[in-house]
């Protein structure tokens, strides 16, 4: 599909993300948060970014805030062949960089209205995956290009009940992109017409775009002076990406459009709920603890299928991979330290579940368990501004699976090792007025 180029499009370039948080899901809403491991992020009220996470803090500010934040995604995912159904070395299914890099921003504003309600605007994004192979990729009808992009656009209302509790609202528009591509690949010689098309042959290429629309809702609970809860609930939001399919495959191949034809094409999928439970205490004037349960509801993503409507007005099926994910925790802590009047340090711990299966693991979306070991700072530059710098190293499992594609007439069976690790860096400006 060929995209107007409107404001919101032409920034997705900007977007286009890798996955490392559980799955496709983005954890990287600020800076602030990455220096602790994003540990406390729906009771730490440190910018304007408190609309993604929970906009219920927003009635802690007393004053107008303006958030940037840009964050470098910097991945190290590598496949390593194992086994295949054809004799072939090994080899030719190694790979190491199947995850490009990619930069994530965000932007925030919040505003007091007077001292009960506040309001906050925010861009950002919760979810996103590229992971692209070489085109004569051996293992191409499981490989391929795959690239999910969402831009959540964020208004958000406050409301302060007494001094220690204060609830929260926020209407999500969730504009998202995808785009699946599936090469021929490396086929047994049933017949020498099939053995004639190359491994580069688009097999399958859909791309489409949607809105779709959700709901947060956040609570803040002050217990004391020194201590703060927080709560926020994210809806699912469910997306039709609607586009055009196509396809290089010769016309004796069943469904083949030898690339001369585009249909009606589109993929359905939920992006799921998340709730996230958090806790902060400020232990004495220099130090702070934090920590934060987030719970996303995966299992709403059971599969990734394209339909297709055919010149007849038949629907068929170009593409289906069973995902069958499960709900899936991340478990943080983290600490601040002022060093400084100016200066203040961070670090942080994270442990994040895979949603995955493993017999659901997939070379198209890689996934493992991750842990995550951070640290960044914050640094004054006046009374009115300043900088927030963080940095991430995630490390995950090493993951040994075997991936099939199940078809009558050419099934396949490939075996893998992989290895996903990834460092985030991000920087961050925040002014009061």
């Amino acid at each position: 599909m060929k995209f107007t180029k409107t404001l919101i499009a032409a920034s997705l370039a900007f977007v286009s993300a890798d996955t490392f948080a559980a799955a496709f899901q983005l954890a990287e809403q600020n800076v602030s948060g990455l220096g602790r491991a994003y540990a406390g992020e729906a009771s730490v009220a440190d910018d304007a970014s408190v609309v993604a996470r929970n906009p219920a803090l927003m009635t802690l500010f007393k004053e107008k805030q303006l958030s940037v934040a840009a964050m470098a995604v910097i991945p190290d995912v590598s496949l390593k062949g194992t086994g295949n159904a054809y004799g072939l070395d090994n080899s030719v299914l190694d790979d190491d960089s199947i995850a490009p890099s990619a930069i994530i921003p965000a932007g925030y504003f919040t505003m007091p209205v007077n001292d009960k309600v506040s309001v906050g605007f925010g861009a950002f994004s919760n979810f996103g995956l590229a992971t692209e192979f070489n085109d004569d990729y051996a293992a191409g009808q499981i490989a391929g290009e795959t690239e999910i992009v969402t831009v959540n656009m964020n208004a958000s209302v406050a409301y302060k009940v007494s001094e220690q509790f204060s609830f929260g609202i926020g209407l999500n528009a969730i504009y998202a992109e995808a785009k699946i591509i599936r090469k021929f690949g490396v086929v047994p010689p049933v017949n020498p017409a099939i053995a004639s098309i190359p491994a580069s042959a688009d097999a399958v290429h859909l791309e489409g775009d949607d809105m779709g629309y959700g709901l947060n809702i956040g609570l803040m609970y002050q217990l004391d002076e020194n201590s703060r809860f927080g709560f926020n609930y994210r809806t699912e939001t469910d997306i039709t990406f609607e586009g055009e399919y196509s396809n290089e495959l010769p016309s004796f191949i069943p469904g083949g459009l030898n690339g001369q034809l585009e249909l009606p094409g589109s993929v359905e999928i939920t992006l799921p709920a998340i709730a996230e439970f958090s806790g902060s205490h400020q232990l004495d004037e220099k130090l702070g603890v934090h920590y934060s349960v987030l719970w996303t509801g995966w299992s709403s993503f059971d599969s990734l299928e394209a339909q297709v409507t055919a010149p007849t007005g038949d629907k068929f099926s170009a593409f289906e991979k069973t995902e069958d994910f499960s709900d899936a925790m991340r478990y943080s802590i983290g600490a601040d330290y002022q060093y400084s009047e100016n200066l203040m340090l961070r670090a942080g711990f994270a442990f994040d579940e895979s949603p995955v299966s493993q017999q659901h693991l997939s070379i198209s979306i890689p996934d493992t368990d991750r842990f995550w070991f951070s640290f960044g700072g914050y640094y004054a530059i006046d009374q009115n501004s300043n900088v927030d710098l963080g940095v991430s190293v995630l490390r995950g499992k090493t993951q040994k699976f075997t991936e099939k594609v199940e078809s009558e007439t050419l099934p396949q069976q490939w075996s893998f090792e992989s290895k996903g690790h990834a460092v985030l860096i991000g920087a961050q400006y925040n002014y009061t007025f």
